[in-house]
């Protein structure tokens, strides 16, 4: 399907491409550009050729359009970084691509013969600064453009043959669960275990979210406390054991979440999709639709449950569920760390980072897009990991695109100055970039709306729920931009600083984890029903961890007993009680020591948590 030929010419999503060489697929903006693409992501270093072969059936001219953009126009008006050409049976075309534009758009790449046969198409990179391809349109007439709107570009795409009709049958399930980060790991394997047939879907060809290689933030907060300290033992089974943010690859241990996932019985794991779109029958959702980032190829999953366990309520979202965003004043819950007018901050999205030493001296381009470093203002280090945080007073869910290229602008520029111009280069002169993140670390976006919405008093206050279920373990860890980068940066912030507001461990309500307006909908996650406040200590791994067991225990019960999230609350509370103190780690293996890692990514100390 991603490769169509149609009597308007051949269509081609670049996320198709059979071979994609050192470009990467990237889905993080498909809701808002309309498609996954491919970024040529190689850190100032050009990555090899990505390419697909073409039937031609129809020989003669055609002119070739690419669908691209440059990624620095917000910042600068220069011709931008991210070069890269079109090439045909390993000819050129004349055009240079990727550096115009300060939007998404159709750039005429030029134009060539092609006879009869196979042909190879190809994206040449220029640069190694992630130039960026969305899709290449072949056709014998000059003026036949594709439209440039998202809505447009997707009916055009389904009249050529891009994009199925309609899906495929993708089953029928008790429970699916929409995101495959730590939340929804254990919320799939969880209700599996209990009985339930479960589909786990994740838009990335890697689990675990922001604990994955592709971003590699480490698991933090606390497990196994509470009043139900069997919850997140099952964490145990595919937990790193190394802590630390921004390490090497191997430290996040992917294989052993595949393992964890492909390794429950009654759980159909789907690595690749993203929900598109959600069939509604009243207020229950009756069906999603996913589809593959790089095939196109389209699923409809039916399920008498689902889990939004996405980070940015995107199920909830085209659901129709009721949601909040940003920071609420002292006015809506009378919280003492809130502000006194509520506004629409919050808290980053982290593009992580780190260099190695060499053996002998490297150079790095000059890179200086509309943010210029100097001797005073620039970040003297070699490695940026949670601090180096972006978007803060951007909206995480529409402008995300932008937010995490800006975090990608500010580590080149850096990382150019230090090299090219500071005084101390010679600090540097052997070092080069041994991991750029382009996958971003987001910490906070849409939150679903529950039967109940956790504040800051009842954490404060130790208010006791009778459905007390996950344990709240971090402090409220709010943060903000860096006084001093502020002052460097005014408005374009990429450091953040946090104040810990200790707390006691803390009992948070069932009734967080299920919509209160979408029948049959839970979530887990940073979306669950909280305030922005509580959002500081809910947002941790391992507290989403707990989340996802407790959800998936619901899940079961809704199953055996014909009921719904909320009438587990309201008839089935005893039973969930009964699961939770049992805990859904397995018993038939020796698990590993609980280790836990503070914000650093250092062994927690005993003063990092502070108990009754």
């Amino acid at each position: 399907m991603a490769i169509s030929l149609s009597a308007q010419g051949i269509f081609v999503e670049a996320e198709s491409f059979t071979d994609k060489g050192g470009w990467s697929v990237d889905q993080q903006f498909m809701d808002q550009m309309g498609s996954p693409y491919l970024i040529a992501h190689g850190m100032g270093i050009p990555v090899q050729d990505a390419s697909t072969v073409i039937e031609i059936t129809d020989p003669g001219v055609y002119h070739v359009w690419v669908r691209s953009y440059n990624w620095t126009s917000p910042w600068t008006e220069a011709v931008g970084p991210g070069a890269f050409r079109v090439k045909i049976n390993g000819k050129p075309l004349k055009s240079i691509l990727g550096t115009a534009k300060d939007h998404w758009y159709w750039q005429y790449a030029g134009n060539t013969k092609l006879k009869t046969g196979s042909c190879v198409l190809a994206l040449s990179d220029m640069t190694g600064f992630d130039g960026r391809c969305d899709a290449v349109w072949l056709s014998k007439e000059v003026d036949n453009v594709p439209p440039a709107d998202k809505g447009a570009l997707e009916a055009f795409r389904r009249q050529v043959g891009a994009l199925p009709v309609n899906p495929s049958d993708g089953g029928e399930y008790d429970f699916v669960v929409i995101g495959g980060g730590v939340a929804g790991m254990c919320a799939a394997v969880s209700a599996a275990r209990f009985g339930c047939k479960v589909a786990l879907v994740n838009d990335r060809p890697i689990a675990g979210g922001n604990n994955s290689s592709e971003i590699r933030v480490h698991l933090g907060g606390h497990i196994e406390m509470g009043p139900y300290p069997a919850l997140g033992r099952m964490l145990r089974e595919f937990g790193h054991s190394k802590g630390g943010n921004a390490q090497p690859a191997s430290n996040y241990e992917d294989d052993k979440k595949e393992a964890f996932i492909r390794g429950q019985e009654g759980l159909t794991y789907l690595p690749n999709f993203r929900a598109v779109k959600v069939n509604m029958d009243g207020s229950r959702i009756a069906s999603v639709v996913i589809r593959n980032i790089e095939s196109g190829k389209e699923l409809l999953l039916k399920a008498t449950l689902f889990a939004d366990c996405t980070g940015d309520a995107n199920l909830g979202f085209m659901a129709g569920a009721d949601w909040m965003m940003g920071r609420e004043g002292k006015d809506e819950y009378g919280e003492a760390l809130a502000p006194e007018k509520g506004d629409k901050l919050t808290m980053g999205s982290s593009v992580q980072w780190y260099s190695v030493e060499d053996a002998k001296k490297t150079t790095f381009p000059e890179f200086e897009y509309g943010v210029k470093f100097t001797e005073e203002n620039c970040e003297k280090v070699k490695m940026g990991e949670w601090t180096w945080e972006t978007g803060m007073n951007r909206d995480q869910i529409n402008d995300f695109e932008r937010i995490r290229d800006y975090g990608l602008l500010v580590v080149y520029s850096n990382w150019s100055f230090l090299k090219n111009h500071y005084s101390g280069k010679a600090e540097y002169a052997n070092r080069s970039l041994g991991w750029v993140a382009y996958v971003a670390g987001k910490r906070e976006s849409r939150r679903l709306m529950g039967d109940y919405i956790l504040k800051q008093d009842d954490v404060d206050k130790q208010v006791f729920h009778e459905d007390a279920s996950f344990t709240l373990s971090w402090h409220f860890d709010l943060h903000f931009p860096d006084p001093v980068n502020t002052a460097n940066f005014p408005g374009n912030e990429f450091k953040a600083a946090t104040k810990s507001n200790l707390i006691y461990p803390y009992a948070a309500p069932y009734r967080c984890l299920y919509s209160r307006n979408i029948d049959n909908l839970f979530m887990a996650g940073r979306d669950i029903s909280t305030t922005h406040v509580t959002l500081g200590s809910t947002r941790l791994m391992r507290t989403g961890a707990m989340m996802g067991e407790v959800v998936g225990m619901a899940a079961s019960i809704c199953k055996d007993k014909g009921t719904t999230p909320r009438g587990v609350y309201q008839k089935y509370l005893p039973e969930l009680k009964a699961l939770m103190t049992k805990g859904a780690a397995r018993t038939d293996i020796d698990l590993p020591d609980n280790q836990h890692f503070n914000e650093g990514g250092y062994l927690a100390k005993p003063k990092d948590i502070v108990f009754p």
